[in-house]
């Protein structure tokens, strides 16, 4: 298809015959040739999809270009159909170009006027098909109807001195005009049937084209039955294996609890063996005590004494403290009456700045004016 002039078909004195009826975008592909199943990207990007049609042949087709490449070429026929397999997608199968195309869009609205369209153009070729075959029908039947009637040619022959040697043959310009009227005929019915039979063999290579698109769907949904069962056989052993695991785990769950009540058992254990060793030593020491308490009795009495002796002592020791304590309250009076003063003298400097501040603006004024 790469091949296919695109530029506008031109009639004689330069008329193009071939406009645009209407013009969308879309995303383009085209069926796998090899699987017939899976699509294949045929641009990387939405591009610009058309109708043709060509007011000299009374012919439709739908064409789109990416960059210099053409990628649709599809003249549309009565027997094409547009599918919708799903909200933005759609697809027709050609049998010319022995392809299936299929279109992107970005909308359902997009993909069900495009599809108004191609049912609409679809039928103008149906018409136009129809009238087609009624002018060759009828050419047929006033061909037949005029060889029928009369002979193309009559033959008027003489005799010259008396013998059939030679002979001479006039034939008149009506005869002449009828024959090749049904010459023109002959042709336009052979044309027809010609048409007819390859008519017959786009039929029919649709026809197994359709078989084929019927049994890639029929495949597909079978596998699509299959992959669904095969999911449910994948949800029910993982919902199995799920249960398992649970049960695993609780069971993991208990193990791990009577292992840490026993690590805890065997802690407590140890804990009670150290705090009777030391109950032990504690017992040990206390019976060591008990023989040397009489020495502990006398050195006591000593301690006692000297305890009186330093209490005494404190006791003086707090009466030179409370001296201290109303020499140091006194000091702070007297340093608080300090502060005041040297506020009130810092007080009275501030005065005599500002005044000397302003008697030195005012020399400063007086200096200026003169």
């Amino acid at each position: 298809t790469s091949s296919v002039l695109l530029t506008p078909m031109r009639g004689k004195g330069g008329v193009n015959v071939e406009q645009p009826i209407y013009t969308t975008r879309a995303h383009v592909f085209q069926i796998d040739p090899t699987t017939k199943k899976n699509w294949v990207p045929a641009s990387k990007q939405a591009v610009t999809v058309s109708y043709f049609y060509d007011s000299t042949r009374n012919s439709y087709r739908i064409i789109s270009v990416d960059g210099t490449k053409v990628i649709i070429n599809s003249t549309i026929t009565p027997n094409m159909t547009f599918t919708k397999t799903s909200q933005k997608f759609g697809q027709w199968a050609d049998s010319r170009a022995n392809t299936v195309f299929g279109l992107g869009f970005a909308s359902e609205q997009q993909l069900t006027k495009f599809a108004e369209k191609f049912q609409e153009v679809k039928e103008q070729a149906k018409l136009a098909r129809d009238k087609s075959q009624e002018k060759v029908e009828t050419l047929s039947n006033h061909s037949q109807s005029e060889s029928g009637r009369d002979t193309p040619s009559t033959n008027q022959a003489s005799s010259i001195n008396g013998t059939d040697d030679e002979k001479i043959s006039h034939v008149g310009p009506e005869a002449a005009l009828l024959q090749s009227e049904n010459e023109r005929l002959k042709s336009a019915v052979e044309q027809s049937n010609t048409n007819a039979k390859k008519w017959e063999t786009e039929l029919q290579t649709l026809r197994e084209n359709n078989a084929r698109l019927v049994d890639a769907l029929q495949e597909s949904s079978a596998n699509v039955e299959s992959w669904k069962k095969q999911l449910s056989a994948c949800k029910e052993e993982s919902d199995t294996l799920r249960n398992k695991i649970a049960e695993l785990e609780a069971q993991c769950n208990e193990a791990n609890q009577e292992r840490q009540k026993n690590a805890q058992l065997t802690v407590r254990v140890k804990e009670l063996e150290a705090e009777l060793q030391d109950k032990e030593q504690e017992l040990e020491n206390l019976r060591k005590q008990a023989e040397i308490i009489p020495q502990l009795m006398s050195e006591c009495e000593s301690i006692t004494s000297k305890l009186q002796a330093a209490e005494t002592r404190n006791k003086e020791l707090e009466g030179r403290i409370e001296g201290l304590q109303l020499d140091i309250d006194d000091s702070r009076q007297k340093q608080g009456n300090m502060k005041i003063e040297l506020k009130k003298l810092m007080d009275v400097l501030d005065g005599k700045l500002d005044e000397l501040q302003e008697f030195r603006q005012g020399l400063s004024k007086l200096g200026a004016d003169n």
